[in-house]
């Protein structure tokens, strides 16, 4: 399925002030939104995935699933910054006629969703059944839930936070200083820090499993053995991986907007912002979670007023949100059965 582009023809500020003119936004939409307008299922993508929700999220979002398009109308945005579709660090900069580079504006999660909002009434979408997300995603679902409480009725956050933590600034901002030793990186070039991000994505990946999944997934007979073991080359083909998909521009910066996640800011405090949430909520946190861990999403599920908490047990880590699927069905269906308000919802995995 292609990418459908939405462009905008005014000129588009950030929450630094900031301009751009032209700005496009990529998204797909699947299924069909019904006579009452009440079937749409909005999927906020995380930091290098893309609009293409069903490719990403197979067995949860698909024909025959549980987000299916015989009955909803689902709609992912390619997010602001991203290489794939919407406008980032490598588009042209009409001003200059040149690639953005390093000259793009810094965003935040609140610009991301200043974008959703711009391509939600174009598509005249006025009320949000389902609002999901996982990570960054979960991030973006938090803030439009905040920021436009009437639009979502139903929101369901995944292995995400209200802030971003210490612990999380701190893994990206090792990520952006492997790219910086790149020096191609300041060439402005489209393939300018590949090396850098290849470093980086490694380093991502530690923050994305734990010592449990390693172990399950990459060990090996190791006796005699002194070099190109399993787990060392699975780092250097995940990283390369990325590489050949996306670019160290957009990640450096999609990066800096999940640190800039904060829904206290300029909001009087955090359970201030939170308590403006209206739509039933449901919070999902991973047990073994070392980037997002489950305290953060107990956090949202205490200062969220209409809200109910599952855990999930995976040995996958934060990476469970995009694998665990049957189980996160199970969950989300079971939800939708439930009063949430201050409900746990008892339905656990072992893996």
């Amino acid at each position: 399925m292609n990418t459908e582009i939405f462009k905008y023809t005014q000129t588009f500020e950030f929450e630094s002030g900031q301009e751009i003119q032209d700005l496009e936004i990529g998204f797909h939409t699947y299924g069909r939104l019904n006579k009452e307008k009440d079937n749409v299922v909005w999927v906020c993508h995380a930091l290098t995935a893309n609009a293409d929700v069903f490719d990403w999220w197979k067995g949860f979002a698909g024909t025959g699933h549980l987000f299916n398009p015989e009955e909803h109308f689902i709609v992912c945005a390619n997010i602001l910054g991203s290489p794939y579709g919407t406008t980032n660090p490598l588009s042209i900069n009409p001003v200059t006629g040149q690639p953005y580079y390093q000259a793009f504006p810094q965003f935040t999660i609140r610009d991301i969703v200043k974008a959703h909002q711009l391509l939600a009434d174009h598509l005249q979408i006025d009320h949000i059944h389902i609002l999901i997300g996982g990570s960054l995603g979960g991030q973006q679902a938090i803030e439009w839930a905040i920021i436009e409480p009437e639009r979502i009725k139903n929101l369901i956050l995944i292995a995400t936070n209200a802030r971003h933590s210490p612990w999380g600034i701190a893994f990206n901002e090792s990520q952006r200083l492997a790219i910086s030793t790149d020096r191609t990186f300041y060439a402005n070039t489209p393939d300018g820090g590949q090396k850098g991000l290849k470093a980086a994505r490694s380093i991502a990946l530690l923050s994305y499993r734990g010592y449990k999944t390693y172990s399950v997934t990459q060990q090996e007979e190791t006796d005699g053995k002194t070099d190109d073991y399993r787990a060392a080359t699975y780092q250097n083909y995940q990283g390369q991986k990325l590489v050949n998909r996306f670019n160290a521009y957009s990640y450096w910066y999609l990066t800096k907007t999940m640190d800039s996640h904060n829904v206290g800011r300029n909001r009087s405090s955090v359970e201030k912002a939170l308590s403006l949430i209206k739509a039933r909520t449901l919070v999902i946190g991973i047990k073994s979670d070392v980037l997002f861990p489950i305290e953060e999403q107990q956090y949202l599920f205490h200062h969220i007023p209409k809200s109910a908490f599952a855990e999930l047990d995976s040995f996958y880590g934060h990476d469970g949100f995009l694998i665990e699927t049957e189980a996160l069905t199970n969950i989300i269906t079971s939800f939708f059965k439930t009063d949430v308000k201050g409900k746990i919802i008892e339905l656990q995995r072992t893996a």
